[in-house]
């Protein structure tokens, strides 16, 4: 709803409507609304229901004012009228219960903000005078003068390797020290845990675009997006698992046309059973980061991954991270490691058991959690890097991915690795 603001549509919409369920509520905004130049008559009775039916047949004004207090399900219904709002509205509501967490779920779809009843005077010229505020503030910088995208998928080479930690951390620091407004698609639709680490509630824009592709386009994401911070925003989801998701694959490519469009950056949290299903997602991405762990398992898949890879995507840079290092306890040493994959590894993130604990009580990403420590220096060197490639990538000069892949059994000396296993005894 609070969508960029065209001007060149101001001279075709009310600068400000409301719609309240009582006369108490219509005598505290009308003086306001004349203090500001705007029509008393524009305050109506029937609150968010009829701010729903009358703006589904007539244009949007620039200021909203909805009364929630008949309401039953605020937050869907707040979603109802997000249906209805041409993009540019600034929507203020207002209600009697007294929630932080509604407050926090009312602003993160997309209104502005949320006034509890009894209205003062001085309540509603504040919040009226965000509104305008916010209206009149500088817009969008010339998109001529914008860095190229940067598009980059985060794939596990085994579940449990970590490679969600590793993509919500490389979208927080794109977003927060690269200052790149970056959105976090989060395609495990089941258990995906991108919203759960950064302490935010997934919504369903995630799931509506699956079952209803046609609905994807710029509108679309500005609603469906979940805000994290000023430069971040997520799209989860938690689908119920009592019934598979069916699609085809064209919603999640359509996502991520849209998002390429509307942020400077997109991390894709890409579950490695898509690159089987839906390999077209894969296409456009100019960076590929695959999270993996020195194990045998790990390091055969590996292998294929970046074999997939290197025929399905060749345009794509990879950058291989070993997550989850132990000093002591790995199964395969970092050289039999790479010697196998027969590349190195680019990024080597040491276990920290403590620094995770922290993050999570927090919800907060490893990388924001443990800013200072030792333990995340090598995911804040590698989002530097992820961005350097994507900006070399669009002058023309790309840093050469450096080759990997090929038959398994060649590349892969599962005889040798196995007999540095220690024998089993009866």
């Amino acid at each position: 709803m609070n969508a960029p603001w065209k001007p060149a549509g101001a001279s075709h919409r009310e600068p400000f409507t409301a719609y309240v369920c009582d006369e108490t509520t219509a005598e505290a905004i009308r003086p306001i609304a004349v203090e500001l130049g705007w029509a008393p008559d524009k305050v109506h009775k029937g609150g968010l229901r009829n701010a729903v039916q009358s703006l589904s047949v007539s244009a949007s004004p620039q200021i909203l004012f909805v009364d929630l207090a008949e309401s039953g399900d605020p937050l869907n219904d707040i979603n109802a009228l997000a249906e209805v709002c041409e993009p540019g509205t600034v929507v203020i509501a207002s209600g009697q219960v007294n929630d932080v967490r509604l407050y926090r779920d009312l602003v993160a779809s997309g209104i502005q903000d949320y006034l509890l009843k009894p209205l003062s005077p001085d309540m509603l010229r504040d919040s009226f005078a965000h509104a305008q505020a916010m209206l009149n503030a500088p817009k969008h910088v010339d998109p001529t003068a914008e860095r190229p995208h940067c598009s980059v998928a985060i794939i596990g080479a085994r579940g449990g390797v970590g490679a969600s930690t590793v993509a919500t951390s490389l979208a927080w620091l794109l977003a927060e020290k690269e200052s790149r407004s970056t959105a976090l698609l989060d395609l495990d639709i089941h258990f995906g845990t991108g919203a759960l680490q950064l302490d935010i509630e997934p919504g369903r824009g995630l799931t509506d675009a699956i079952e209803n592709p046609s609905r994807i386009d710029g509108l679309f994401i500005e609603r469906a997006m979940v805000k994290a911070s000023e430069k971040l925003c997520v799209l989860s989801a938690e689908a119920p698992i009592n019934s598979p998701l069916m699609t085809d694959g064209a919603a999640f490519y359509q996502l991520q046309e849209e998002m390429r469009a509307a942020f400077e950056c997109t991390v894709v949290d890409l579950p490695r059973g898509m690159l089987v299903q839906h390999p077209h997602l894969i296409s456009d991405v100019q960076l590929a980061v695959v999270v993996t762990e020195l194990t045998l398992a790990a390091a055969r898949d590996t292998i294929r991954i970046l074999s997939w890879l290197k025929s399905n995507a060749p345009q794509t840079q990879v950058f291989v991270v070993a997550n989850k290092v132990h000093p002591g306890g790995i199964e395969i040493v970092r050289k039999d490691f790479e010697g196998s994959i027969e590349r190195k590894i680019d990024v080597v993130v040491p276990f920290d058991q403590k620094l995770a604990a922290t993050a999570a009580k927090l919800g907060k990403t490893l990388a924001e959690a443990g800013k200072t420590s030792k333990t995340t220096a090598p995911i804040v060197e590698l989002s530097r890097r992820l961005a350097g490639a994507a900006d070399a990538s669009a002058e023309g000069a790309p840093e050469k991915a450096k080759k990997s892949g090929g038959s398994l059994l060649a590349k892969f000396d599962l005889k040798g690795l196995m007999s540095k296993r220690p024998a089993k005894t009866n």
